[in-house]
């Protein structure tokens, strides 16, 4: 009798971590849930001694698609019969979280909302809260324009993004100024976030570009101007972007449980200056070129040295931030000496998911690298509405030379996915650019004038692997010019842009 009873005893001891060990293994499968052991029949009375019989293998089901993005060792474990153990108190075991397909996560579901199907609790409050979508720096856009496309991938308490593009393109710049050439943009950007506690969140985030190889003058891009190539003002071209495009971090601390404190940034980062940056705004996601009105909008989206401050809540944000004003120079494979000689306010207003409106403004030190002495005020105002397939942004901006006079610009943006395959586009500008003739001796030099230019486009998007997909299409667009510049840039100059974007996500 004391035998039989030290046997079941120490069945009992065996069996009674299974359950718990089982549902910690499904947790950490993401969703592979593994069958519960069959219930233990009731004990029979003693029998002759027979051979004992080996219990049958069980399936395992197949990982799912967003299984297959992290895959955890497999343990089998047989069931074991022995007598059914002493019930567990159901409030011992932790309850099972759903599994969670970061491959197809939505940024406008990953917020507070409880309602909203996401992650709550602030979580993952820095991919974006209920009524708006993450934009570059610290910039908010329209929730309806959907999560950074990418892949997700969570490990442990970290969820990681990564998303990037290599942009082939050919254009041909039309009229006596214009030049044709073959170039590649290209783009890499890898988030990690996490919490740090409770109320406390952090991200840290990195982007990098390859098109320093493009060579220091950039590319044909008719009517822009701004920064410099081998010591020369680079006008009617697009400056190539710098290697390290952001190396920054943030942390939100939470107030309550649908707003936070900020604080945001590192030796390469973007200031609270002006409407999210172009290649982050989907209404410009298949524009092969970058606005004309670039420096007047965006140009600060690769600043050397920032900090910035805010308060963030689902409707709203406000923020100031502390930069260096000067524009990034000629060499773009190096990290220029961060300083904090420039300031900038901004609020946004995100009053539902289709909606974000910012205002802007910040006063730049000595911007210009060909302008020493010469600093800027610049005010920027921008509305930004999405509803899924069409995406739009309408912004101003006005900058002031001090000394010098004030130069506006007015932008307007469109995407419309036609369905999965098919999206059109377009783009106009105009501007008041007086640094269209750098040449002193030049009678139109350090002149006033207002240009502009319409573009619109078709693109095809076909998916390769996985979240790797391929977009192929065109532009066209033509030019408002003043007819004391018609000489030089023709009456009506046409220009054409081909393109292959290569994009993890898009």
């Amino acid at each position: 009798m004391m035998k039989t009873l030290m046997v079941a005893a120490g069945a009992a001891a065996i069996l009674l971590p299974v359950p718990v060990l089982a549902q910690a293994m499904d947790h950490s499968m993401h969703g592979m849930k593994m069958p519960a052991p069959p219930a233990a029949k009731p004990k029979p009375k003693p029998k002759p001694a027979a051979k004992k019989a080996k219990p049958a293998a069980r399936a395992v089901p197949a990982p799912t698609r967003s299984q297959t993005l992290i895959a955890p060792p497999v343990v089998f474990i047989p069931p074991i019969q022995a007598p059914a153990p002493a019930p567990v108190p159901a409030e011992t075991i932790p309850p099972q979280a759903a599994p969670v397909d970061h491959s197809t996560m939505d940024r406008g579901a990953m917020n507070h909302a409880p309602d909203s199907g996401g992650m709550q609790g602030g979580m993952m409050m820095g991919m974006g809260g209920t009524d708006y979508a993450e934009g570059s720096g610290t910039s908010r856009l329209p929730a309806r324009e959907g999560m950074m496309r990418g892949v997700h991938v969570m490990t442990g308490d970290w969820m990681l993004m990564a998303h990037g593009y290599a942009w082939g393109s050919y254009t041909d710049q039309g009229g006596p100024r214009g030049a044709n050439e073959a170039f590649v943009q290209s783009m890499a950007m890898v988030t990690a976030e996490r919490p740090l506690g409770d109320g406390l969140h952090l991200k840290l985030q990195t982007m990098l570009s390859l098109e320093p190889l493009m060579g220091a003058r950039g590319y044909p891009n008719l009517l822009a101007t701004g920064e410099v190539a081998n010591g020369q003002a680079l006008v009617d071209r697009q400056h190539p972007h710098d290697l390290f495009m952001e190396l920054s971090g943030r942390i939100d601390v939470d107030v309550d449980a649908d707003s936070s404190v900020f604080l945001y940034g590192g030796p390469v980062g973007e200031p609270a200056l002006g409407p999210s940056a172009f290649m982050h705004r989907k209404s410009a996601q298949y524009q092969p070129l970058a606005p004309i009105t670039h420096h007047w909008f965006d140009s600060t989206h690769i600043t050397y040295g920032v900090i910035t401050a805010g308060y963030s809540a689902p409707k709203f944000q406000i923020e100031a931030s502390a930069f260096r004003g000067r524009e990034p120079d000629e060499r773009r494979w190096n990290i220029e000496t961060p300083r904090l000689d420039s300031w900038s306010v901004r609020g946004t207003w995100t009053p539902s998911p289709s909606w974000a409106l910012q205002v802007s403004h910040g006063r730049l030190k000595e911007p210009e690298e060909l302008e020493p002495g010469v600093n800027e005020q610049r005010t920027t105002a921008s509305v930004h509405y999405a509803t899924g397939p069409l995406t739009t942004t309408l912004a101003f901006s006005a900058k002031n030379k001090n000394p010098g006079r004030v130069l506006t610009a007015w932008l307007g943006e469109v995407n419309y996915d036609l369905d999965t395959h098919h999206s059109v586009f377009g783009r106009f500008e105009s501007v008041a650019n007086d640094e269209l003739f750098r040449d002193p001796t030049s009678p139109l030099h350090d002149r006033k004038f207002r240009v502009g230019k319409i573009e619109g486009g078709y693109a095809y998007r076909m998916p390769i692997a996985g979240p790797l997909g391929l977009a192929v299409g065109g532009t066209v667009g033509t030019y408002a010019i003043p007819g004391a510049l018609k000489e030089a840039y023709g009456k009506m100059p046409v220009s054409f842009t081909l393109f292959a974007k290569l994009a993890l996500g898009n």
